[in-house]
């Protein structure tokens, strides 16, 4: 009977775990931006190097030595008449489950499957006035330096019809009926108490660099640092054989960045991205880094001789430029941007209409002057042919005439024209 009525309150406890209050923890790959921290303006001279301080203590990797002890869960109780507060109970992410007083062995029960579900409710299974006081719920996380509480007050009265649970503006207070069971409820279902995730692969460092006038958003990978060992190295070639992070940055937290032979193109803003996806840990460390000129040192000056002075070799030409010269252009993008291309476009394309229509009206204007040309041509030829037939028609009449009128015989004296041949 005692068994039966034990998985009866159980499986209370699984039915009223939707509805209990959840308390604030880390939110896991949820979390991706990256909180900035600090924010520091840093000078370096040219031609020495640079060194960009970048440390924090809960990136170390300890590779999990705890192994499952490294999460635990404990109940406190306080007040009630019992002086200071006492440790009731605790459980290891193991599952196991250690009872202080002997009393309360049998008594207070938690749910073997805590750290699966996420569900730390206490259970009282006969509650008394000597349970009555403020409990505490607190979740230990050794790995990630993660330490969480929930408070609720416990009262026992002889009243049914004031049991209940109700908000007194800072926590849950529960009031139960003497000899009832009574459920302190404290849930929190965030991965980083339910779940176990192979830590090399959730920690991760970078460093990104962003030239003067570039956004954060469009800011250069340097370096990706993982705590496995792998590490990938980007950025413009003049940079990246010149930048360092120590290879034991992940067991003494420190992963500082150091330039060398730094450069005038070297200036920018640089920041150092640490993120602990397994803890919750999402933070940036933002450097402004300027380089100046380095100190130039006095030259000698010229010992005098024998009425000549031998001068040192030439120093370098002050107009020549040190280093690399980077030219960064900025493309304005935006809704401006669009319209303006936009309105190229049409411009373009009303200029092709405007060009079109121009070439179609020539080309009529030309057909219509060859049609017109050819009518005139037709109407000349027309007038000449009249005139040729007319003057045919004249030939013709006078041919007719001539034939239906024969001219008189001429009388030719061949004795007289003999003598002017002979005269001759």
């Amino acid at each position: 009977m005692e068994l039966l009525s034990r998985v009866l309150l159980w499986k209370l406890v699984l039915l009223q775990g939707t509805a209990v209050l959840a308390f604030s923890g880390p939110s896991g790959p949820a979390t991706a931006g990256s909180a900035v921290v600090s924010e520091a303006a840093v000078n370096w001279a040219a031609g020495g190097g640079a060194v960009l301080r970048c440390q924090s203590p809960r990136m170390v990797w300890t590779q999990d030595r705890l192994h499952d002890h490294q999460r635990v869960v404990h109940w406190d109780l306080s007040g009630g008449g019992h002086g200071p507060a006492r440790r009731l109970m605790d459980m290891y992410s193991a599952g196991e489950q250690r009872v202080y007083e002997p009393r309360d062995r049998g008594r207070l029960l938690l749910s073997p499957a805590a750290f699966h579900d996420g569900n730390f409710s206490l259970l009282i299974l006969a509650a008394e006035e000597t349970d009555e006081g403020l409990y505490t719920c607190n979740l230990h996380h050794h790995y990630c330096h993660l330490y969480e509480s929930l408070a609720i007050r416990l009262e026992v009265t002889d009243d049914p019809l004031a049991a209940g649970a109700r908000w007194d503006g800072e926590k849950e207070v529960l009031a139960v009926e003497r000899g009832a069971p009574a459920l302190l409820t404290c849930v929190n279902r965030a991965h980083v108490w339910t779940d176990r995730h192979v830590e090399e692969a959730q920690q991760v460092v970078h460093w990104d660099r962003q030239p003067p006038g570039v956004p954060h958003d469009r800011a250069d990978r340097l370096l990706d640092l993982y705590a496995s060992g792998e590490r990938r190295a980007y950025g413009p070639p003049f940079l990246r054989d010149r930048v360092t992070v120590g290879a034991d940055a992940f067991a003494r937290g420190d992963f500082s960045l150091r330039i060398d032979r730094l450069e005038l193109a070297d200036e920018g803003t640089y920041s150092c991205h640490l993120h602990h996806h397994y803890c919750g840990l999402h933070e940036r460390r933002v450097f402004h880094l300027k380089v100046t000129e380095p100190a130039v040192e006095p030259r000698p000056r010229d010992s005098p001789g024998n009425g000549s002075s031998h001068s040192s070799a030439p120093g370098p030409d002050p107009t020549l430029a040190r280093g690399h010269s980077v030219i960064n252009v900025i493309v304005p993008e935006g809704r401006a941007h669009f319209f303006q291309q936009l309105g190229y476009v049409l411009a373009t394309l009303l200029l092709f209409i405007l060009l079109l229509i121009t070439v179609v009206l020539a080309t009529r204007y030309e057909y219509s002057d060859k049609k017109l040309g050819k009518s005139k041509g037709k109407d000349v030829n027309m007038a000449e042919l009249t005139v040729v037939s007319d003057y045919k028609n004249n030939i013709l009449k006078e041919r007719a005439e001539l034939a239906h009128s024969p001219l008189p015989a001429k009388n030719i004296d061949l004795d007289k024209e003999f003598r002017k041949e002979y005269c001759k």
